[in-house]
């Protein structure tokens, strides 16, 4: 008689039983959670993170295995994450919207020294200029790093800016001491964003950096075409019917004036329309030699009245020139218009 073994179903640890309820709970509650890359983070800038958004986000650091169990039982389609969720992973749940999140997030950035074998973000220049460090052995440093300097009473003075390190360049042992001893932490340390996910819609990290101000542009330049768009059809909205009507306004002053229709309201803008032609022809006409018999007088603008000083009285040949050359020029007129 033959006996069959059933292998003892493998025990699951209550804390991991506990850790997957409680991030379904975190799942099903919040509507956005962003996925960040916590490799290499260090703890006291986490620390200040958590404390900047406290009482905005949730924090949570977990086992990846365990974040997609909890994603499968809130009904979260999980194919997307598997190749998101390796190696040290920071989740942040929260009820703010995902672009909003990741510029509170962006701006909390700060600087920190390179460690040999880390990999640079950016172009590394020695500046020119004294170091404030004093000769001696440290002069060998200088010199593997290809960085031409003298020696300037008792300090070492680089002589011209030097690249020692290009975006993507290995940073050595030697480099990583110098900028140590020059006080230059140029590292940056930034949270990454992997991955936001907004009410069902993945965003990958990349797509949550906004130029805000390009942005404001972009809005502003739409809502002025917008309302080009609505005058030129009259569109029945309270905005745009008063710019239409500015707009008519304008249009027909400008016809009645064109077509020298009198009104009380356009009788000031019709004699100074004649006034500027007659001007301008009687001009073009002595370019050619022709004697008008009159004084060109040249009008005035409405925006050059604005800008007239108040003058000092006339004399008595001065306003008598005046009047002359307003009667010359109104027989101008007559001679123009018949």
């Amino acid at each position: 008689m033959s006996v069959s073994v059933v292998p003892r179903a493998k025990r699951i640890p209550k804390w991991k039983i506990e850790e997957v309820e409680y991030l379904t709970k975190l799942f099903k509650t919040y509507p956005v959670f962003v996925i960040a890359d916590l490799t290499g983070y260090p703890t006291n800038q986490l620390q200040r993170l958590r404390k900047k958004l406290d009482k905005k986000v949730v924090f949570r650091v977990s086992k990846n295995k365990l974040i997609m169990l909890a994603m499968k039982k809130a009904g979260i389609d999980t194919s997307k994450f598997e190749e998101i969720l390796t190696g040290q992973n920071l989740l942040m749940f929260t009820n703010m919207n995902a672009f909003e999140l990741a510029d509170l997030i962006d701006k909390l950035r700060s600087k920190t020294y390179y460690k040999p074998g880390d990999i640079a973000d950016q172009e590394i220049v020695i500046p020119a200029g004294d170091t404030g460090l004093p000769a001696g052995p440290i002069l060998s440093t200088f010199g593997k790093l290809k960085i031409p300097t003298r020696v300037q009473g008792n300090t070492i003075t680089v002589a011209r800016d030097t690249v020692v390190a290009k975006p993507g360049d290995k940073i050595s042992e030697e480099l990583a001491s110098l900028l140590q001893k020059l006080n230059m932490p140029l590292k940056e340390v930034r949270l990454h964003i992997k991955v936001a996910y907004d009410n069902g819609i993945l965003i990958p990290g990349d797509q949550l950096a906004l130029n805000i101000d390009e942005y404001r542009e972009s809005l502003l330049k739409a809502h002025l075409e917008a309302l080009s768009v609505g005058v030129e059809i009259s569109w029945p909205e309270p905005e745009i019917i008063e710019l239409s009507i500015s707009k008519a306004a304008r249009q027909a002053l400008m016809l009645a004036i064109e077509s020298a229709f009198i009104t009380p309201e356009t009788i000031e803008h019709v004699i100074r329309s004649a006034h500027m032609k007659a001007y301008l022809l009687a001009t073009e006409l002595a370019k050619q030699g022709v004697d008008l018999g009159v004084t060109i007088v040249k009008p005035v603008t409405t925006e050059e009245k604005k800008e007239e000083k108040p003058e000092k009285e006339k004399s008595e040949e001065e306003e008598g020139k005046e009047a002359v050359s307003e009667e010359e020029l109104a027989e101008g007129l007559g001679a123009l218009f018949g």
